[in-house]
């Protein structure tokens, strides 16, 4: 299963145990998700905006029967009733790469696994922006710095004031050309 996260708005069919016949009926647009069901002959529809969702997470499931394990992404929410899985597949680049563009399309953190069974962001991040490590200057550490000309990085030198010509005493400067 894939949905496009470059296509929205997206109209799409889920699995719901919940749910009469096992299905719900899912919208999903940049700023809120629409999910349509129908339990015990009465419909519902839940109009929610995308901040009601924690992030977008990645999921991996043992395959069964010898199979290889799937790789999911999924726009998690605090009752997983209303997760949405958004791609199921058996590679894992390609999953990395629809989780990487989820997150980037919707504005969503993205989500792994932790030890108690819950979610958390892989990066630190302020807001928005990640934080990484400073790195250091590419041209100082770098293995072809033997290569480079070093005379750019140098500053000019100032010239002193001392060595300047001063003209005191006399009645009028002149400039002829």
């Amino acid at each position: 299963m894939r949905l496009d996260p470059y296509a929205l708005p997206l109209s799409f069919a889920a699995s719901d145990s919940g749910a009469d016949g096992r299905v719900r009926h899912v919208e999903l647009f940049h700023k809120r998700v629409v999910v349509r069901r129908q339990v015990a002959g009465m419909r519902m529809a839940l109009n929610m905006p995308l901040s009601a969702y924690d992030g977008i997470s990645i999921r991996t499931m043992p395959g069964e029967d010898g199979a290889p394990p799937t790789v999911s992404v999924v726009l998690e929410h605090k009752d997983p009733g209303l997760a949405l899985s958004l791609f199921v597949s058996t590679e894992t680049d390609d999953a990395l790469a629809e989780w990487r563009s989820w997150s980037n399309v919707l504005g969503l953190p993205q989500l792994i696994d932790d030890d108690e069974g819950g979610y958390r962001e892989p990066f630190a991040r302020i807001g928005g922006v990640r934080i990484e490590r400073v790195r250091p200057r590419r041209r100082r550490h770098s293995p072809l710095k033997r290569r480079r000309a070093s005379m750019p990085l140098r500053r000019a030198t100032l010239r002193r004031f001392e060595a300047m010509a001063v003209y005191a005493g006399e009645r009028e400067i002149i400039a002829r050309n």
